[in-house]
């Protein structure tokens, strides 16, 4: 069994924790506050709707250089073709280009588009970045009204998850474990949101259904290491009832230690195998999900369980035992 003394560290963590606490809302509020965002996180077409065109380019060896801005300007002369029952077209104005794979695939998001609209775009495209692989294009379209109802979908999904999580804990154990696996929840979600607003910033990623479901995933993972420290700490409580809750929590920390690391450590072999063999579409997902796996590991080790000495403490001494 490992030892380890968290009770003379826990100002350490504690100021780790901040850090990574500031470092993430400032991700966030910095994203809101960006007037081309608008958002703590930066909305991906699941959420915002529109259409999304992949497109991958047929290259013998190595695949010409690419600018997007070359691919804007095609896009930008483009004059769409009018579907019939509407006056309007969409405007290309807006139109996003990203250069993927070392300049061998592109994705186009644009407001929501015709089958004819997107072929048009597809055709306007073509002598500037093709030709293109017949089998490789991709055009997903989502509406306004079904994008917004996938974000508060996905907002409801987090709060029940949250309030069945607290219920759980409560029933189990009491109202202060309880408030404490909540807080290293939601220590664990800003974390790992604040380091997607970042990047959301950085490099223009977006968050997507998947990210919703990343979270949730996160939550459970993180609750269930928390509750297995938790378990462990009662245990010592009922064993050394005379001991400082200081040395419980000590010895309680210490037994879970290794098990938290074999789980983390093996949890994260397959995410680490989705980053580097994944592609694209779930490279992002894996990664959201092993930094959650670290996150919760640290706040179920380290900082759930420091919280609960003082907490513990004070209460002692408020009550004179």
């Amino acid at each position: 069994m490992i030892a380890l003394n968290l009770s003379r560290s826990r100002r350490r963590v504690w100021w780790i924790s901040c850090l990574l606490i500031v470092f993430s809302v400032a991700g966030l509020a910095i994203s809101w506050s960006n007037p081309l965002i608008k958002a703590p996180l930066r909305p991906g077409l699941d959420f915002t709707g529109g259409t999304q065109i992949q497109l991958e380019r047929s290259c013998e060896e190595a695949c010409s250089p690419l600018e997007s801005n070359q691919v804007q300007s095609a896009l930008q002369a483009l004059t769409l073709p009018v579907e019939e029952g509407s006056s309007t077209v969409p405007s290309l104005e807006s139109a996003q280009v990203q250069i993927l794979d070392g300049g061998q695939s592109l994705a186009l998001r644009m407001p929501a588009l015709s089958a004819a609209q997107s072929q048009a775009v597809i055709a306007a495209v073509t002598p500037v970045a093709g030709p293109f692989v017949t089998n490789g294009q991709s055009v997903d379209t989502i509406g306004p009204s079904l994008g917004s109802q996938l974000l508060v979908s996905s907002l409801i999904s987090l709060l029940v998850a949250f309030a069945g999580i607290a219920l759980y804990v409560t029933v189990r154990y009491d109202g202060r474990y309880a408030v404490l696996a909540l807080l290293a929840l939601a220590h664990d979600v800003v974390i790992v949101c604040g380091v997607f607003a970042w990047l959301g910033l950085w490099i223009g990623l977006e968050v997507n259904s998947l990210f919703a479901v990343a979270l949730l995933t996160i939550a459970g993972y993180s609750v269930n290491d928390t509750v297995v420290v938790f378990d462990r700490i009662r245990e010592r409580q009922r064993e050394d009832g005379d001991r400082p809750i200081t040395e419980q929590v000590d010895r309680a920390v210490s037994a879970t230690l290794t098990r938290t690391i074999y789980t983390s450590g093996t949890t994260l072999l397959p995410l680490v195998a989705l980053i580097v063999f994944g592609g694209s579409t779930l490279f992002w997902f894996a990664v959201a999900l092993a930094l959650g796996v670290i996150v919760g590991s640290w706040s179920s080790i380290a900082l759930a369980p420091s919280l609960l000495t003082v907490w513990s403490a004070r209460s002692r001494t408020a009550s004179g035992g």
